[in-house]
C-alpha cells in the first residue's frame, strides 16, 4: 500500500541560516523521505540551501499567511504532496520518525484534516501557550482539540483544496485558529500529537513589535468572519477582559485598542459564520468558541 507523501514548507527571514540547515539536515534525516521541500524567504535574499531544496525568494514580506500560502501553491504545483508540513526555521525534527508516523496517521484516517505537533525546547519544557487547550492541561496528553500551533503542524492537500489557505491579510497571529475553525465546520478532525516534537528555543510572543496590534485586530477580522452574529460580541468581549487582565504594558494596551478598533472598521474578507453544530462540536472538545 502506498503511503501519504509528504511536502514540507518552511518559511525564512535570512537571519538564522545555521538554524535553518540544521532544520533541513533533519528533514533530510527522516525514516520516510519528503516527497518536496520548499523553503520560502520572506522579504529577504535566500540563504545557500542543499541540493534538491526548492527555494522561492519573495522581493517583500508577506507575512506568516501569505508565505505559506506561497509554499502551498508550490507544492501544490508538484502534484506528489499528499500532507503538507509546515515547520519554523528555528526548529529542528529531534526524531526520525516524525513523518513516518504522520503519514500512518491520514493514512488510518480520511478524515484527518490537522495535526499539531507539541513544542518543546532543549530541556523538554513544553510553554503553556504551545498546548493548544483551555486551562493547565498535561502538555503530553493527546487527542482532539479544536485549535493547532503555528510552529509545526501537518495538514491534509485535500483539507486545503476544500476550505482554502491562509488568510493573506493576518500576515501573523490567529492564522491557525482561523483555519482550524474553517476545517471545523467543513467536518475535518484535529488531533494533537505530542509524540510528534519539534524543538524551538523558549521564546515570548511579544517579541515581535507589532504583536499586541495584530492580535486584537486579527481576533477581531477572526470573530467577524467566522462566528454566528450572536457569539461575536460574546468572543470579543471574553477576550477584552483577558486581556485587560493578563497585560501589564500601557503601551501594549494602548497598541492593542488600537488594533481592536482597526479591526472593527476595516474589512475581514468573506463571511462564512460556522454552524451552530460546529459549535456544539468545539465545546465537547473543551473550547467553545467564546474563549
Amino acid at each position: 500500500m502506498s503511503r501519504a507523501r509528504v511536502g514540507v514548507a518552511v518559511l525564512t527571514m535570512g537571519s538564522r541560516p545555521a538554524e535553518l540547515r540544521a532544520l533541513l539536515d533533519s528533514v533530510a534525516d527522516q525514516d520516510h523521505p519528503a516527497s518536496r521541500v520548499v523553503v520560502v524567504s520572506n522579504g529577504a535574499p535566500l540563504p545557500e540551501l542543499p541540493a534538491g531544496v526548492t527555494g522561492v525568494e519573495l522581493p517583500e514580506n508577506l507575512g506568516v499567511s501569505g508565505g505559506r500560502n506561497v509554499a502551498m501553491e508550490r507544492l501544490r504545483e508538484f502534484g506528489d504532496v499528499d500532507v503538507l508540513v509546515d515547520l519554523d526555521d528555528d526548529g529542528l525534527l529531534i526524531e526520525t520518525d516524525v513523518f513516518s508516523r504522520i503519514a500512518a496517521m491520514y493514512d488510518a484516517d480520511p478524515a484527518l484534516g490537522i495535526v499539531s505537533f507539541r513544542i518543546a525546547d532543549e530541556t523538554g519544557f513544553t510553554q503553556r501557550r504551545h498546548v493548544p487547550r483551555i486551562g493547565k492541561t498535561d502538555p503530553l496528553r493527546g487527542g482532539q482539540v479544536t485549535t493547532f500551533l503555528g510552529g509545526g503542524h501537518a495538514l491534509s492537500m485535500r483539507m486545503l483544496e476544500r476550505v482554502g489557505g491562509w488568510p493573506d491579510d493576518f500576515f501573523f497571529t490567529h492564522e491557525e485558529t482561523d483555519l482550524a475553525w474553517r476545517a471545523l465546520d467543513d467536518g475535518w478532525k484535529i488531533l494533537y500529537a505530542p509524540e510528534l516534537v519539534l524543538q524551538h528555543p523558549r521564546t515570548p510572543p511579544t517579541r515581535h513589535g507589532v504583536y499586541y496590534r495584530m492580535t486584537a485586530r486579527n481576533r477581531v477580522w477572526l470573530a467577524k468572519r467566522n462566528l454566528p452574529a450572536l457569539l461575536v460580541p460574546l468572543y470579543l468581549g471574553a477576550w477584552t477582559a483577558l486581556t485587560l487582565a493578563r497585560t501589564r504594558s500601557a503601551p501594549g494596551l494602548r497598541a492593542w485598542f488600537a488594533g481592536f478598533a482597526e479591526g472593527v472598521r476595516t474589512p475581514c474578507g468573506e463571511r462564512r459564520p460556522m454552524r451552530w453544530s460546529t459549535v456544539w462540536l468545539m465545546a465537547r472538545l473543551g473550547r467553545p468558541p467564546v474563549v
